[in-house]
């Protein structure tokens, strides 16, 4: 499950704006461990966004997920791998509270392993880039599922 620093809430507090970074696979192939992201806190969220949530057992935890659907006592989040769980098929709903913004960007930070100047250039083409609503995530799962 991707955990985001604490240094992303303190900075939340303050911003509307902030940066995260991703640990975890449950995001792939949209996001990968290492990402950076823009988060906009306090954003309008809707289904198919990516978002940042509190954990809703471990509040100290903060986790990236896709809102699925709208559900009686909140939101129904899943990851976008479908075999890495830790979304709502382990805890449920989430409520409002819990939702702390909308994921604007990712940028996928260059590896030591990128020396050559076609891998550079492939890096600069797709470093940094918008993370779109889907707006069919049942659709999207099982696409996902079939790689």
């Amino acid at each position: 499950m991707p955990e985001l620093s604490q240094e992303t809430e303190r900075a939340r507090a303050s911003a509307l704006f902030g940066l995260a970074e991703v640990t975890g696979p449950s995001m792939v192939p949209t996001l990968y461990h290492g990402d950076q992201l823009v988060v906009q806190y306090g954003a309008r969220v809707r289904p198919g966004d990516v978002i940042v949530l509190r954990h809703p057992f471990q509040q100290d935890l903060l986790v990236v997920k896709r809102i699925a659907e709208r559900r009686d006592g909140g939101w129904w989040v899943r990851g976008d791998n479908a075999y890495a769980g830790g979304d709502s098929t382990d805890y449920g709903t989430v409520p409002d509270e819990l939702v702390l913004g909308k994921v604007r960007l990712r940028y996928r930070p260059r590896r030591p392993a990128q020396r050559s100047p076609l891998a550079l250039v492939r890096w600069a083409l797709s470093a940094a880039r918008p993370v779109p609503r889907v707006r069919s995530v049942r659709s999207a799962s099982r696409r996902l599922r079939a790689r």
